[in-house]
């Protein structure tokens, strides 16, 4: 067993560790870190990978500028503790979309069945920034399209799920 493959397995109890912190944390800020940490994990899968470059965006990117950017929402919104009842009304829109991105998915992957999809190891060609960008831009733009929308649907969601209804102020009701 080489040093490569024990750090793999290593990585791999820590990133579903994380992910699974991440779904079952009843702290919006733990949850918020726990994704920090399988963002930082996933960055050394891409260094054990020899794609440097990919690395730093997901610290960069993700574990950096997203999750300040949803660390600051959360605390805005202070939507630490949300309690309500669960409306079957308001869950149409989301499971018609769930259908749709499984669909879609499921799409992807029988298109890409038959094909022979071999990563190769990181040389020149795929550590130069323009040639990632161009793979990124073409033959990956639905990916990073899901990418960016599946971010904005959690901040929206954020901001849904931390609407309060106004109190009716005392003494300024009418009495009869």
């Amino acid at each position: 067993m080489t040093l490569e493959l024990v750090l793999f397995f290593i990585l791999a109890v820590i990133a579903v560790t994380t992910a699974v912190g991440l779904l079952t944390s009843r702290s919006t800020i733990y949850a918020a870190l726990h994704l920090v940490t399988n963002f930082v994990t996933v960055a050394i899968f891409y260094l054990l990978l020899d794609a440097p470059f990919i690395a730093l965006a997901q610290v960069t990117v993700y574990a950096g500028a997203i999750m300040v950017l949803f660390l600051f929402v959360i605390m805005l919104l202070g939507i630490e503790n949300i309690a309500g009842e669960l409306e079957w009304k308001g869950l149409i829109w989301p499971v018609v979309m769930a259908v749709i991105l499984l669909a879609e998915g499921i799409f992807l992957v029988v298109q890409r069945i038959g094909k022979n999809i071999y990563v190769e190891s990181a040389g020149t060609e795929l550590s130069n920034a323009s040639t990632m960008a161009k793979y990124l831009f073409t033959d990956y733009l639905l990916p990073f399209e899901i990418t960016s929308i599946l971010l904005l649907v959690a901040m929206v969601g954020a901001i849904v799920l931390s609407k309060h209804e106004k109190p009716a102020k005392r003494g300024l009701e009418k009495t009869r």
